[in-house]
């Protein structure tokens, strides 16, 4: 679903829908988002296998930079609260891609809402 939120076009990816893991799986997501003017994505925590927060497996490195070589904003929506707490090494990453402006971690749209006004 299209939306404008704080003068930014996102697209809201449905929470159910096939996983998302690989570089191939963020191209066709962004291809889905064709002709629509969206420059945000936003994705439910829950479209991601367990495996996909595993910073060994590097799958989220790929991921982000693939979404973000195409000059798209991603926005991880929901708890990963549980994945910080088991890591270390996602925990640094939750924190520096929330201080940037490509990738964030946000809980609810309410949070998506105050990040966008405050950043566009």
């Amino acid at each position: 679903m299209i939306d404008v939120r704080h003068d930014v076009t996102v697209w809201l990816v449905p929470a159910d829908g096939p996983e998302l893991v690989t570089e191939q799986d963020a191209v066709d997501l962004i291809g889905a988002t064709f002709g629509s003017g969206a420059s945000v994505l936003v994705v439910p925590v829950e479209r991601f296998p367990g495996r996909f927060f595993d910073m060994h497996t590097k799958l989220i490195g790929h991921f982000f930079s693939k979404v973000v070589q195409y000059g798209f904003r991603l926005v991880l929506l929901g708890d990963v609260s549980g994945y910080v707490a088991a890591s270390t090494a996602f925990r640094d990453v939750v924190r520096e891609s929330n201080r940037g402006q490509d990738v964030w971690f946000v809980t609810d749209l309410g949070e998506l809402d105050t990040r966008l006004a405050a950043r566009g």
